[in-house]
């Protein structure tokens, strides 16, 4: 009688263990599995999941809002976060332990991240104008910081989800059947019926779009490749490519949520709010500014 290899089931609910970083190894995945394994039977989706994520996780920035120095609300936001977290990585290894798969379920799960950080951006604005009250122009001068550093982190977010769907593409076709381009998601949102699902697939259209804005020889490497080999890379040049992108791949982790979650603990355990706008505005950008331009040169270089 053939047993089950329990790791081989653990590394079935992951997209890819290479695109995972550290802290989701040790951490997040493991935790994420055993609970998409307990709930895989009673009739929960990964839908539903994300939701529950989204209000955890928007509950970190009401415990945040509260006055420094209380570390109680402070302890207490950063276990939202973190509980939120995990629930993010349930939905997908639930989605992918039972086939309940969804455009909009991954276009919500994407959604989920943003949410929690604007509750976040906004504790923070509050928590500043309290801090330094006798600064001119306050509160509006922490709300346009607040508004560069949200700007900042969706290139930053969307970027890194970018390459990381693309990584999967290199391994293989199946793993990377998410990884589209605008012109395709235009062509289902006319298709589309009016509604929230049409409304939330427009929003993916803009981020897809400032995704290619932002890697114009990535798109013409693609091009080149779909021109001569449409939708079959042959296998050696899949695994370039994937050798390639795995060597940005320890840079590319700085700007995930690990990268990010761990200044901001700091900054909310030390008081230094400001501290994760500069982290955020300035070196998590500097880092995205690099990745992209080894990427871009990785693609250009690329012979097809």
């Amino acid at each position: 009688m053939n047993e089950k290899d329990p790791k081989s089931d653990y590394l079935k609910s992951l997209k890819a263990l290479e695109t995972e970083n550290y802290l989701d190894r040790i951490f997040y995945r493991p935790i994420g599995y055993n609970i998409a394994k307990a709930i895989k039977n009673t009739g929960i989706t990964p839908n539903a999941v994300t939701i529950i994520s989204i209000i955890i996780g928007v509950s970190a920035g009401f415990f945040w809002w509260h006055y420094p120095g209380n570390l109680g609300f402070a302890v207490l936001g950063i276990l939202a976060l973190v509980s939120a977290n995990i629930l993010d990585c349930v939905d997908g290894q639930l989605a992918r332990m039972t086939g309940i798969k969804s455009q909009i379920g991954r276009i919500l799960d994407g959604l989920a991240g943003d949410l929690w950080f604007l509750s976040i951006y906004i504790a923070f604005i509050h928590r500043m104008n309290m801090q330094f009250d006798s600064l001119p122009f306050s509160p509006w001068l922490f709300i346009i910081v607040a508004f560069v550093s949200a700007a900042m982190h969706w290139n930053q977010a969307s970027i890194t989800d970018y390459y990381k769907t693309l990584h999967l593409l290199f391994i293989s076709k199946e793993k990377g059947a998410e990884f589209e381009n605008s012109s395709d998601i235009k062509k289902r949102y006319k298709s589309m019926k009016p509604g929230i699902n049409k409304l939330i697939t427009w929003g993916y259209i803009q981020y897809t779009v400032n995704q290619e804005r932002q890697t114009p020889e990535l798109q013409k490497m693609m091009r080149r490749l779909n021109e001569k080999y449409g939708d079959e890379i042959p296998g050696d040049i899949r695994e370039d490519l994937r050798q390639k992108s795995l060597s940005i791949m320890p840079r590319l982790n700085i700007n995930t949520f690990n990268g990010r979650s761990v200044i901001l603990f700091f900054s909310i355990l030390t008081g230094f709010i400001w501290f994760y706008f500069v982290w955020e505005i300035f070196i998590l950008s500097i880092n995205r500014i690099i990745l992209i331009k080894k990427h871009e040169n990785i693609c250009k270089n690329t012979a097809v």
